[in-house]
């Protein structure tokens, strides 16, 4: 057999024994975990030099580079997010609705783990961490399949983990990693009925659509994140630039940050190139429209294709707009369901753009880098979900749950 069945049958071979953990043991793992990766931090930084090294060589840009270094600050983080999660209240066992039949049947809906999950994943070595923590304290058991470009990093993380599950009650193959790099163990994973209960896909637009369209296997779709800010006219200014520049520039890798800017007209004859001033001091390279280039010429001019990209790095497209509705039908266009921003001291513009946007997150007055678990108070986060059936937007740990009716009876069949 291949290494994702063997190791994906192992981790199935565990779902009884997580199914009856307390939460207290569970809680004690996690910590055990945190306390190993803090104490193996050099050997894993080590590994990871060697990830970043192949990919300096072989041209990867610094803004992904980015996303794959680790360093003592970054562990300690990743560490800190475990003991943030056994501190989170367990779902598993929660009652979500109980009642009483007239024949007597005694009927309890309760959160159950999911079971087997398969976690698909480019460069972020955190999101092994993170993925194992949030899966092991409720009761599910996870197999990971990184990429690549962070496989000496992925692997030595899952090394320290196991060492430190065997002094729980967590049984160490409950966590797996697929190491083998090719494309092919991937479209493996996504056949995997009977062994796999739910596949999450983490990454850019071409490894989700991949997963999305191929896979086999239930699939919660995490999206791409081509997200928006819109000035609007009465936007106060200093709030606009601070939230603009928070959203482009704080980390412009990730999935939250503001691809495309929106600017009212009338705002933008104000205020636009002050703000463009700030981007460019921010080394952020600006694609806009006809009217923002006459405005900024040192900006490039923008496409449809712009538009439509993510970029995760310093390239921000600008749109002036003549107002909120050609800002909506232009979110609609490009936007992914992630998470859009609009800033406005118009009260029933904001109501409008809250209520009629369709997006995982609505902000207003607000960057839309807050989109993250940690922010919103889940602890660390399996992804952002931007479908519409079981989980949507940061999801903790109650998404990664499913649920089932318990009968208790004293007899009764049914006529």
């Amino acid at each position: 057999m291949s290494e994702v069945v063997n190791k994906t049958k192992a981790a199935k071979e565990t779902t009884g024994i997580l199914a009856n953990l307390t939460t207290g043991q569970k809680n004690e793992a996690l910590l055990v975990m945190a306390d190993a990766l803090r104490a193996e931090a050099d050997a894993i930084i080590a590994a990871n030099a060697e990830d970043l090294e192949r990919g300096r060589l072989g041209g990867t840009p610094e803004s992904l580079l980015d996303r794959l270094a680790l360093n003592p600050a970054r562990i300690d983080g990743i560490a800190e997010g475990l003991r943030q999660i056994a501190v989170l209240p367990d779902p598993v066992g929660d009652s979500l609705e109980s009642f009483e039949r007239p024949n007597g049947l005694s009927i309890d809906k309760v959160r159950v783990p999911l079971g087997v999950i398969g976690i698909i994943y480019e460069a972020r070595p955190n999101v092994t961490v993170d993925a194992a923590g949030l899966c092991l304290k409720t009761g599910n058991a996870v197999v990971l399949r990184g990429g690549s470009s962070a496989l000496s990093s992925n692997r030595k993380i899952v090394e320290v983990l196991h060492s430190a599950l065997a002094r729980t009650a967590i049984p160490a193959n409950a966590l797996q990693l697929i190491e083998d790099p090719n494309r092919s163990s991937v479209d493996e994973m996504l056949k995997l009925n009977g062994l796999l209960d739910v596949i999450i896909p983490r990454g850019g637009a071409s490894l989700i659509q991949n997963v999305v369209m191929n896979a086999t296997v239930p699939v919660i779709e995490t999206g791409a994140g081509i997200c928006h800010t819109y000035l609007d006219a009465t936007a106060d200014p200093e709030m606009a630039q601070n939230i603009s520049l928070n959203a482009k520039v704080q980390r412009p890798s990730v999935c939250n940050s503001m691809e495309t800017l929106l600017v009212h007209r009338g705002y933008a004859a104000l205020h636009l190139q002050a703000l463009a001033e700030a981007f460019r001091l921010a080394n952020v390279e600006l694609r806009g429209c006809a009217e923002t280039v006459a405005l900024i010429p040192w900006a490039l001019p923008a496409t449809e294709k712009d538009y439509a990209t993510e970029y995760n790095d310093y390239i921000l497209n600008v749109k002036i707009v003549g107002g909120l509705d050609e800002a909506l039908a232009h979110i609609a266009k490009f936007g992914t369901k992630h998470s859009e921003c609009i800033v406005t001291e118009t009260v029933e513009h904001a109501a409008r753009f809250l209520q009629e946007v369709d997006a995982a997150a609505v902000y207003h007055n607000a960057s839309t880098r807050f989109t993250d678990g940690f922010e919103f108070g889940f602890g660390a986060e399996i992804g952002i979900s931007t479908q519409k059936l079981h989980a949507r937007g940061p999801m903790g740990l109650p998404a990664l749950t499913s649920s089932k009716y318990i009968i208790r009876g004293t007899g009764q069949i049914r006529g």
